[in-house]
């Protein structure tokens, strides 16, 4: 729900004021009624249980995140990589190309066309 109430506010602070569904798996914390009253005008939509295609953008986004991030380098500690995480998704988010968007980053579909300058990522 925490999270749920974060995300809202993530998307509404970037243009967008509706969700009109969420996606999630049928773990118990998404069954419970908190979450339910969280959800509020928005359709819950479950994926099929071990049906991984179902759940392929975050899969991608994984992956992704492994083969540009995770393992590129060591890290020294977990703060390290949590700080540099930070700022691979802004990254991520704003500067680098995806094909589902026309070599656009995601953060160029949003209503408020949003733009974050960051001239590189170490």
């Amino acid at each position: 729900v925490a999270f749920l109430d974060r995300a809202r506010a993530w998307f509404a602070a970037h243009g967008i004021t509706h969700i009109e569904r969420i996606v999630t798996d049928n773990g118990a914390c998404y069954r419970a009624s908190a979450f339910a009253a969280a959800m509020g005008e928005s359709r819950h939509q479950r994926i099929t249980p071990y049906t991984p295609r179902h759940n392929g953008k975050i899969e991608r986004y994984n992956r992704i995140l492994a083969e540009e991030f995770l393992y590129v380098r060591t890290w020294h500690s977990e703060h390290e990589r949590a700080a540099a995480l930070d700022v691979w998704n802004q990254h991520y988010n704003y500067h680098r190309p995806h094909g589902a968007h026309d070599g656009q980053p995601p953060a160029s579909a949003t209503p408020a066309r949003v733009n974050n300058v960051l001239a590189s990522y170490s």
